[in-house]
């Protein structure tokens, strides 16, 4: 078992990409997080799967969870890490340092580090993000053990390059199969090309555009997507069957049943079949509660002394704020990293941003003198 350096936040990242985590294979990873925090004497540890929820039992009035996800996409290559250097900025590359082994490094240091928090904390490292939403680790703690899973405010570690984002748009998506009838290619009239069917289904959902939603005074863009293309069966055969798989990422304000309703709209008139492959609803901004305002202004104040403005934004794509929004706890994303990095095989999070993530939620959750000075 691989064992944390959990004295600095930007070795403890390097030590969490060094272990591969892609979906389905989090057990090492989850091991070695499970074995730091059963070091800390002021937190309750607990397991489901490759999930690890540890928790302080203080009796504050007030609970946060803080929340992020410890499996990657697959590896490219890009494991174990590197540290370098380039036009001054100090970065970590590996796969996983933005999305999301930076996120979750910080939360871990915090969490070993604050024995005293103001509010209670709950903190949720989880399986099985970057993967379809039946087999998301969190929702499976929560149906499992919902008690588990119980605060007044959420903040999960996504990266947002320690900004703040609130809310985020839904995803459904949808395949569509629509039949026609097959004939030789040369007699092409005797058939029906199921895929000249859905040409102008294509050209209509490609006019879409990306329209901006404003819910609760953040701008959400959309997009809807024709994502995949499957038909025919040989080059001289006129295809009788194709299916299109389209992706909708809608705004907050409407229900994944409204946004199904929509993208079979575009079929009107012609005779499909439909499959909901994925569906997860959207998450409303929640930074109008108390405890979300709280931590707004520590992060304002935080950036401002490393002389950095805060801005506050909605999250473009799907997160797991909605699945708590979904049990009506307002949650925000905030965490270290450029999310347009994500995935890609060169992302790397700025060391600067791993330490201003780490003093946002420590500040926010405690004074200085409530800091655990162990060494673990």
């Amino acid at each position: 078992m691989t064992h944390l350096r959990t004295d600095d936040v930007v070795d403890l990242t390097c030590d969490l990409i060094d272990i591969p985590s892609v979906s389905g294979d989090e057990k090492a990873i989850a091991d070695a997080i499970e074995e730091a925090l059963r070091g800390a004497s002021h937190l309750e540890v607990l397991r489901d799967g490759d999930a690890i929820v540890a928790r302080t039992n203080l009796g504050r009035s007030q609970r946060v969870i803080i929340a992020g996800h410890i499996d990657t996409v697959p590896i490219s290559g890009n494991v174990p890490h590197v540290r370098e250097e380039t036009d001054g900025v100090e970065r970590v590359r590996g796969r996983g340092s933005v999305d999301m082994l930076g996120g979750v490094a910080g939360a871990l240091y915090a969490a070993l580090k604050l024995n005293e928090p103001k509010h209670d904390v709950t903190w949720v490292f989880y399986d099985h993000e970057e993967v379809a939403a039946p087999l998301n680790g969190l929702g499976r703690v929560y149906r499992n053990h919902p008690d588990w899973i119980d605060g007044q405010f959420a903040i999960l570690g996504e990266p947002t390059n320690a900004q703040i984002e609130g809310g985020c748009n839904g995803t459904v998506r949808v395949i569509a199969t629509v039949s026609g009838v097959a004939a030789h290619s040369a007699r092409a009239w005797r058939g029906d090309n199921a895929i000249h069917k859905v040409a102008p289904i294509i050209e209509k959902i490609a006019m879409f555009g990306n329209p901006v939603v404003n819910v609760d005074g953040l701008d959400f863009r959309e997009s809807l997507s024709v994502t995949r293309i499957d038909g025919g069966i040989a080059n001289n055969v006129i295809p009788d069957s194709v299916r299109l798989t389209v992706n909708y990422r809608f705004a907050p304000s409407m229900s994944p049943a409204d946004a199904i309703a929509h993208i079979e709209s575009y079929f009107d008139g012609v005779d499909a079949l439909f499959e909901i492959d994925d569906e997860s609803e959207g998450a409303r901004p929640g930074a109008d509660s108390v405890l979300a305002q709280e931590f707004i202004e520590t992060a304002r104040r935080v950036m401002a002394q490393e002389g950095e403005d805060l801005s506050v934004s909605a999250k473009v794509g799907w997160t797991d704020v909605a699945r708590f929004s979904a049990l009506g706890i307002p949650a925000i994303n905030c965490g270290p990293g450029d999310p347009l990095q994500a995935h890609t095989q060169d992302e790397a999070v700025p060391v600067s941003q791993l330490r201003h993530y780490t003093k946002i939620l420590i500040e926010y959750m405690g004074a200085a003198s409530s800091i655990s000075e162990e060494r673990n």
